[in-house]
């Protein structure tokens, strides 16, 4: 990602924020949320300080991923993994896994933290052979969210 991305990254978080946690967080929450989250200055925050990737088709950004730089221990945090709709199933999301893992050469582990019915997410960590390590009950800026933990030891399972 680069400085010039973050006005369609902002757009790809709105988009898939609203799709994905319908029914879930309330658009309000979610607006709020997205508007400190995704501000143009926490971005360029998080282009410095961690890696950001970007799935580009014909030259328009649909999608993006924010991993941590690798711990000590060998650990990254998958902050954000997150697809327009109507390109999720092609691909993109498992491409963002195995291209985090080639860029980070020295990692053992991906963290993620995912809502509890977010079933699209869901499926897709269980199916790259995340597994469940713990569970909680999270209030979301006055809204209860339900978030599980999540993680992927590399060298054990290479299904990314």
């Amino acid at each position: 990602m680069k400085k010039k991305d973050i006005p369609q990254v902002q757009r790809v978080a709105k988009v898939s924020w609203n799709s994905t946690y319908e029914g879930i967080i309330p658009h309000e929450i979610q607006n709020n949320f997205l508007k400190r989250a995704y501000s143009y200055k926490i971005l360029k925050r998080r282009l410095k300080y961690s890696m950001m990737l970007v799935a580009e088709v014909h030259g328009k950004i649909v999608g993006f991923a924010n991993y941590s730089y690798v711990s000590s221990e060998g650990s990254t945090q998958l902050g954000a993994l997150y697809i327009y709709p109507e390109f999720q199933g092609y691909g993109i999301g498992s491409a963002f896994l195995k291209e985090g893992v080639k860029i980070l050469d020295d990692i053992k582990e991906i963290q993620l933290n995912v809502e509890k019915n977010n079933l699209v997410g869901m499926r897709f960590y269980q199916a790259k052979g995340f597994e469940k390590i713990s569970e909680t009950e999270e209030d979301f800026n006055g809204h209860t969210i339900h978030t599980i933990n999540m993680k992927l030891k590399i060298k054990e399972n290479m299904n990314v």
